[in-house]
């Protein structure tokens, strides 16, 4: 499983996707990281389209920061967010996210940014309900770092190869190594575009065949 050359022939047959989707036309400000980060939550076991419906309920209600979701009561932020289902799991997930924002990094992603990965990572992965797709997701397509996501289609890819793990750890460290001479900023649109790819090739269901 030759991943660069698969990814290659995935961005020629599809083209690029454009990941993250955010509504701010500054994709580094802090209201941009903010809704990439809950969308990240919100997206867990929910059809993006749902997520989107959530996402602009909340931007409508002037909730989509850190402050605006640690104020307001867990019952009418679960009905701001109530398209993207799991509603009262999101509600709890996102204001222990955005309390330990807050509390840790002044509400500034910038800063929590700026953290050593690993020690980051760990830190988010410590909160509850964010797990290691949700948490590389913000750390990806939010911070910019060059962690690859690993989610259910990237697991389905890899069977089609005949390639299995055990654990989502040792299938970040597969792409993570085959991908290793790519480095900078390359590496990170390198991650971000493959992995927004594979979703693309799952969602359509396309024969793997056909880009061997």
């Amino acid at each position: 499983m030759k991943l660069l050359k698969l990814y290659q022939q995935f961005l020629r047959h599809y083209g690029p996707q454009g990941w993250w989707p955010v509504s701010s036309r500054n994709k580094n400000g802090e209201a941009a990281l903010f809704e990439i980060c809950v969308g990240a939550i919100l997206t867990q076991n929910a059809a993006w389209t749902n997520v989107e419906k959530a996402l602009g309920s909340l931007r409508h209600k002037k909730l989509l920061s850190a402050r605006a979701i640690n104020q307001t009561k867990p019952l009418v932020l679960g009905q701001v967010i109530k398209s993207s289902g799991y509603w009262r799991q999101k509600t709890k997930k996102l204001k222990i996210f955005s309390a330990f924002l807050l509390k840790n990094y002044r509400g500034s992603l910038k800063k929590m940014f700026r953290r050593p990965l690993e020690e980051l990572r760990g830190e988010l992965l410590a909160l509850w309900g964010i797990g290691p797709e949700t948490a590389d997701s913000m750390l990806l397509y939010a911070g910019q770092r060059p962690v690859f996501v690993i989610d259910a289609y990237t697991k389905r890819l890899c069977q089609k190869y005949g390639v299995c793990f055990k654990t989502y750890l040792d299938y970040q460290k597969f792409f993570e190594r085959q991908l290793s001479k790519i480095q900078g900023r390359a590496k990170v649109k390198l991650f971000n575009e493959f992995h927004a790819l594979i979703v693309r090739w799952g969602k359509n269901n396309s024969n793997v065949k056909s880009f061997k």
